[in-house]
């Protein structure tokens, strides 16, 4: 727990105060006591039932430190509901996907467990599809459609290369429409010799945002998986530096070989290698998590535990309400039994 420390806390020393004084206003009373007449009255005062006399102060004497606690608005870790509403897979589909390392193979690996963490997330979260080789596409837009979505996961389509950067950066796009990111324009600069519509001129230039503290954007997150190495396209670490100063979060998932060998798919050399330091880069930067997948099953449990994790994450988060309330309570405890058993709020 963190507090945030406010100028009232100049309490502190009176607090620290209080049990000194009941202190001496208990040794003032037992001089008084024997003056008594009765020693009846001293016995009954130091009898096996004299703890009652204590506990209503010693109580609120603990309402009262609760309360200067909750002025100095304390900070802690909280499980709470994931306010995010839309979560993006963007999942390589790049021709290494065929390798049956991963049984049955990557890619019908990727797609069921893409399938199981669309059945862990609430009904309420929309999930859009990107999917990535050497050239990036929305395979479905954001969207409550489970169906839908399933469809789109069933319909990869493999293609050569592996374009990391470009994957991330039209994940973006979708999110923030009104930021003027293009993957084109990022790629091929003002010298794109095609593809430009006449509607281009009318495009907002790429807004300049200042950055925030990264995975601060409640809005929405990022999963990625990738089984390979970036190959073409925009640098990978520079696109999470866009993700990271808009707050997004990127989760990542490595699939398949760390140290690097040959393949062949088709009758087509492939090499092999998770460029895993550079995919732990990007969820370090982002606020993410890395999670390397070398198995189906493991790949099964990463995105299980992603889907849990989506919808209850540990928050900080300002606590001050519940620690006056609780204080309040204690008060109120003390005051009623001060009434209860001597009849009045000591």
């Amino acid at each position: 727990m963190s507090f945030l420390w406010p100028a009232s806390l100049w309490l502190l020393p009176a607090l620290l105060l209080l049990p000194l004084a009941y202190l001496g206003l208990l040794r003032r009373k037992r001089r008084l006591a024997v003056r008594y007449s009765s020693l009846a009255v001293v016995r009954e005062a130091a009898g096996p039932r004299s703890w009652r006399r204590h506990l209503p102060p010693a109580l609120l004497l603990v309402a009262f430190a609760g309360l200067l606690l909750a002025a100095a608005r304390p900070v802690a870790r909280i499980p709470l509901p994931w306010a995010r509403t839309t979560v993006l897979l963007v999942m390589d589909v790049s021709l290494s996907m065929r390798v049956t390392d991963v049984q049955p193979t990557r890619l019908a690996a990727a797609q069921d467990a893409a399938k199981l963490f669309l059945r862990e997330l609430p009904k309420d979260i929309e999930v859009g599809l990107v999917t990535f080789a050497g050239s990036t596409q929305v395979a479905q837009a954001a969207t409550l459609d489970r169906t839908s979505l399933v469809a789109a996961i069933d319909g990869f389509q493999m293609q050569m290369g592996t374009a990391v950067g470009n994957a991330i950066v039209v994940a973006l796009a979708e999110l923030f429409p009104d930021h003027g990111l293009d993957v084109g324009d990022m790629t091929f600069g003002s010298k794109r010799p095609q593809g430009r519509s006449l509607d281009d001129k009318d495009k907002p230039p790429p807004r300049q945002v200042a950055p925030v503290p990264p995975a601060s954007y409640e809005s929405a997150a990022i999963i990625l998986l990738s089984d390979g190495r970036r190959t073409t396209g925009i640098d990978t670490l520079a696109a999470a530096k866009m993700a990271a100063d808009r707050g997004v979060r990127i989760d990542v998932v490595g699939l398949g070989v760390v140290s690097g060998e040959a393949a062949s798919v088709e009758g087509m050399p492939i090499y092999l290698q998770l460029d895993e330091p550079t995919l732990r880069e990007v969820a370090r930067m982002t606020g993410g998590e890395y999670h390397h997948a070398g198995t189906a099953e493991t790949l099964r449990k990463v995105y299980a535990n992603l889907g849990s994790r989506v919808q209850v994450l540990a928050r900080e988060t300002e606590i001050t309400g519940l620690v006056a309330l609780v204080s309040a309570l204690v008060a109120v405890v003390a005051a009623g039994l001060s009434v209860l058993w001597f009849g009045r709020v000591a």
